[in-house]
């Protein structure tokens, strides 16, 4: 039963008997490897829809992947991670009912800006190092950091979304997942890892944010890896001499001595002095002025996102008896 005291579960509980036929969909607000997520409505409230294909999914072996994200989804609550309130399947297709977060990518506002400066992204990474510490506590890895999953809220606040890659971990994990220029040397190498790579990409998205571009780059992903492995990481001039002893910190290759890693765990972060001066209190409670504040029309309003072709998804592939039992706890 729900609490009335959590509005989220209230949510949750209210949408408990809707169909998806009772969805009118949208417009695409994004696309990715096996599907797309679109605006949709219902009885005057907008959401956001990830409709994967069943056949895609088990083309590329992931299934455990999206049970996993559903159940991680299902089972926290937290103002900076994108709500989802609940999951509809039939026979081609896996749903994901989702918050609608109106203000786009942090990626589009980082390419637009160029880079941004010490204090946006003091508010930006603050906020990750909030949610990272509340993920971390449930011994949850989030394993996708990066500019494009992280979306602006009307307040103009983050919500991190796209927890295809999280899992909950009982030991270490060996999966290679991520993004090229964010893994940490341990996937790479196949050590083993955990929660550690987490902080390690925080570092990646730090220099990003502050430079415009991640420190290791390369046109081949292997050459991005190698360059992980090497390690050396040119700072600008203008780059802030407290945040590049954090990136530096955050980027050591032994993940035992990475801030955030040892003994302080995620207070160590938060004492560092690049965050000086922010109250952390007030920021989790959503009391800093946010330095980009969307400026949308309406609850419908999409420009933050690009648009696309509502019709250049392959045709569904039908699926046995068989593999139709992948997608049960789904």
């Amino acid at each position: 039963m729900a609490s009335g005291g959590d509005p989220v579960a209230a949510a949750r509980a209210a949408l408990a008997d809707v169909n998806i036929t009772d969805f009118e969909m949208r417009n695409t607000l994004g696309t990715g490897t096996f599907g797309r997520v679109r605006l949709c409505t219902l009885q005057g409230q907008v959401y956001a829809m990830k409709i994967l294909q069943k056949s895609e999914v088990i083309r590329l072996k992931q299934e455990e992947h999206i049970c996993s994200e559903r159940a991680i989804l299902a089972s926290i609550s937290h103002p900076l991670i994108v709500i989802l309130y609940r999951t509809f399947q039939d026979p081609h297709c896996v749903h994901m009912l989702l918050e609608y977060i109106n203000g786009g990518e942090v990626f589009s506002h980082l390419r637009n800006a160029g880079r941004f400066s010490k204090e946006f992204t003091k508010f930006y990474t603050g906020q990750i190092v909030l949610v990272l510490q509340h993920l971390h506590d449930k011994n949850i890895v989030y394993r996708d950091l990066k500019p494009e999953n992280l979306l602006i809220a009307s307040n103009g606040y983050l919500k991190i979304t796209d927890f295809g890659f999280a899992k909950l971990l009982t030991e270490d994990t060996w999966t290679l997942c991520g993004t090229p220029e964010y893994l940490a040397p341990e996937i790479i190498q196949s050590k083993g890892h955990g929660l550690p790579v987490d902080w390690w990409a925080l570092g990646i998205l730090m220099y990003e944010m502050l430079c415009g571009y991640p420190p290791f780059y390369d046109e081949n992903p292997f050459g991005i890896y190698q360059k992980i492995l090497v390690g050396k990481i040119d700072f600008p001039k203008y780059f802030d001499e407290y945040a590049k002893d954090m990136v530096k910190r955050l980027l050591t290759a032994d993940k035992n001595a990475r801030l955030g890693c040892i003994l302080g765990g995620a207070a160590d972060i938060r004492r560092h002095k690049f965050f000086r001066g922010v109250d952390w209190h007030a920021l989790a409670g959503g009391q800093i002025q946010a330095p980009i504040i969307p400026q949308v029309a309406n609850d419908l309003d999409t420009h933050y996102f690009e648009e696309y072709d509502e019709d250049d998804d392959k045709p569904p592939g039908d699926l046995t008896p068989e593999e139709q039992t992948k997608f049960v706890d789904f």
